[in-house]
């Protein structure tokens, strides 16, 4: 019974170390690339457990499929207007073609390397086309950052994937100007906020300007048509006036009663409670119709 147990130890053992040899674990949070006789043939994107020959047939190089953070270094250079500015950069990459990166940069730090340097020229490059008014300014619809960021990672992607490395995101962490280069940018600044107030102004007062004179042309319009209007009233009230002055002159005392009579229909036109003593002109005439009788003509 010692010796089976013994035996049978000694069976499972090999079996983990035959095992060991000859399978691996791919996790997922990893790629794989088999290397048979030193060289990439066969790469693992799939986790699960794997088969290969034994070394030194076949052996294993594994990478992170992750995403990996890469930040550049500060870095002075110059915009399209010709100002000095200091950049740090950073991107977000990770392997895509384990067999391209292998054979390309071997392993992380080279990648990385090589990241650098492109980093750094394109961002060079892309700053270079800009003006600093598209990096610092008051007004946030001239801040162009979403625009420089996304122009550096489609002229940094194309160019990395032969390496079988994929740029997922190119960013602008820092930005760091002299303090002479940040006198003279908001000298200008201010130059221009005060050169628009002076337009403004000036349209302002041009728009005041024509509003007085609408103003005045409407005031002018308004008065003539006014002083028209009154020479008529003045007009048929001299008429009206004129008649009842014939007609007074031919019978005052009929005339009187007919201006009385007049009175009371404008007084009493609408539903009114006068309380007056009866004898009082012209209500007096509600009470009893004075006699009157035309005047007859002198002349035959």
């Amino acid at each position: 019974m010692k010796n089976i147990a013994v035996i049978i130890l000694v069976v499972m053992i090999v079996a983990v170390m035959a095992l060991y040899f000859v399978s691996f674990q791919v996790r997922q949070s990893e790629m794989a690339l088999v290397l048979t006789f030193g060289k990439p043939t066969r790469p693992i994107t799939e986790p699960g457990w794997k088969w290969k020959w034994p070394a030194p047939i076949q052996t294993l190089v594994k990478y992170d499929s992750r995403q990996t953070l890469f930040e550049g270094v500060e870095e002075e250079t110059v915009t399209k207007g010709g100002e000095p500015i200091i950049v740090q950069t950073y991107l977000i990459w990770q392997i895509a073609d384990p067999i391209k990166f292998r054979v390309a940069v071997q392993d992380v730090p080279g990648a990385e390397k090589l990241l650098k340097s492109r980093l750094r020229d394109v961002q060079n490059k892309v700053v270079g086309k800009h003006y600093f008014s598209e990096f610092v300014n008051t007004d946030r619809q001239q801040i162009k950052f979403g625009d420089i960021e996304n122009e550096m990672a489609q002229l940094l992607d194309e160019p990395v994937k032969t390496y079988g490395i994929k740029v997922e995101t190119v960013g602008i962490k820092m930005l760091k100007v002299s303090e002479k280069v940040t006198e003279d940018v908001f000298a200008r600044m201010k130059a221009d906020r005060r050169r628009k107030a002076e337009a403004t102004l000036a349209q302002g007062s041009a728009e005041a300007t024509k509003i007085r004179s609408d103003a005045d042309s409407k005031i002018t319009e308004l008065m003539a048509a006014t002083e028209a209007r009154a020479k008529a009233i003045r007009g048929s009230g001299d008429a009206e006036a004129a008649q009842y002055y014939k007609m007074l002159e031919a019978d005052p005392e009929f005339a009187m009663f007919l201006r009385e009579i007049e009175t009371l229909k404008k007084t009493l036109k609408d539903r009114t409670t006068v309380v007056l003593p009866a004898d009082a002109e012209p209500f007096k005439l509600l009470k009893e119709m004075p006699k009157l009788e035309p005047k007859q003509s002198s002349s035959r």
